[in-house]
């Protein structure tokens, strides 16, 4: 016998919500995700009328999803924003180009303007070009602290007064997770924060309108929605760190489907006690970017590649910086242990 929607009890339901087990028929389901993420962004005062709000987008269903359900609730609520698309081309053949097609399809179905910035004209260097270098192991490493930067940079060309990311529920989790294996604190402290303020010039605040929204929800909206999205995982990810916090919160969520928000909430409680030094936030005495350290970690791995010493920007290396600012030669020692990569 079908299922009847537990929402209007009219229509036939055809899914039952990850998050909270109710069966719902497509339009219920529809209005029950726009409304959740619009209680967010209300609840957290996430943007202003007037503000100019820029939406990374790379072509996946998050970014997909986030650049729909934004477009229909600013129109729906009179959100007063000006909506725009900044996409990172990170330079991943067979990977990229093909997404960033999806991203240009999204720019005519949504009627939005879209900026795309490459790793190549702000860095000299593809992925496809570091990854040869670099080899798997640390890669995601390199991508993650280029794109962050790649996408200030844009935003500052766009002119934008904000970011808006489709991290969702899920990429939250997955991230208090990892800060608390690596004991990284600082990290732990922030990552679960819905907004960043403005930390400093070049730096655009970001907020995770999808922040509370389950992955398995986007997968279904973007589905029934038949929104155009680009479903390929990166080709240089498999051995990325957070694939093993994925598959751990995955098995959490088998036996408990409110782990994730669980996790959430518990990295949002989450105090650091008093007298514990924290990093200290300044400038890149190179570049200008927001940095704990004398060089940010964008310098210091791109002195690696251009230097052939890959190792430069993994781990700490932090009393080298006075010979990388004021360029002087490493020693023969320095250089044959930077030189090393585990392929």
């Amino acid at each position: 016998m079908p299922i009847q929607c537990s929402s209007c009890a009219e229509k036939r339901a055809v899914l039952k919500r990850p998050k909270t087990g109710h069966s719902l028929c497509k339009e219920c389901f529809f209005w029950a995700f726009e409304e959740e993420v619009h209680q967010t962004i209300t609840t957290a005062e996430l943007f202003k009328p007037g503000e100019i709000v820029g939406i990374a987008a790379s072509g996946g269903k998050d970014s997909t999803v986030l650049a729909h359900v934004m477009k229909l609730l600013n129109e729906r609520y009179s959100y007063g924003l000006e909506l725009m698309l900044l996409s990172v081309d990170e330079g991943i053949t067979g990977y990229r180009d093909d997404s960033l097609e999806t991203v240009k399809r999204n720019q005519q179905q949504y009627e939005l303007p879209l900026k795309i910035v490459s790793y190549e004209e702000l860095y000299g260097w593809t992925m496809d070009a570091i990854v040869k270098q670099v080899g798997l192991k640390n890669n995601c490493t390199f991508c993650g602290v280029f794109r962050r930067q790649a996408l200030d940079r844009g935003a500052i060309m766009l002119k934008v007064d904000k970011i808006c990311t489709g991290h969702n529920a899920d990429d939250v989790a997955e991230t208090v997770l990892m800060n608390v294996l690596r004991g990284d604190i600082a990290r732990l402290r922030r990552c679960t924060a819905i907004s960043t303020s403005s930390e400093g010039d070049g730096v655009v605040p970001r907020c995770k309108p999808l922040k509370y929204a389950y992955e398995k929800e986007i997968v279904l909206y973007a589905y029934f929605k038949k929104l155009d999205y680009f479903s390929t995982e990166c080709i240089y990810s498999p051995n990325a760190y957070r694939g093993h916090a994925r598959t751990f919160l995955k098995d959490l969520e088998s036996v408990r489907s409110s782990s994730i928000i669980d996790i959430i909430h518990s990295g949002e409680n989450l105090s650091v006690r008093e007298g514990v030094r924290m990093p200290v936030q300044g400038t890149c005495k190179r570049c200008g970017y927001i940095s704990s350290q004398e060089l940010c970690k964008a310098c210091v791995l791109l002195e690696g590649l251009n230097r052939g010493l890959p190792k430069l920007g993994i781990g700490k290396h932090h009393r080298l910086h006075d010979k990388l600012l004021s360029d002087q030669p490493l020693t023969e020692q320095e250089t044959r242990k930077l030189k090393s990569v585990d392929f």
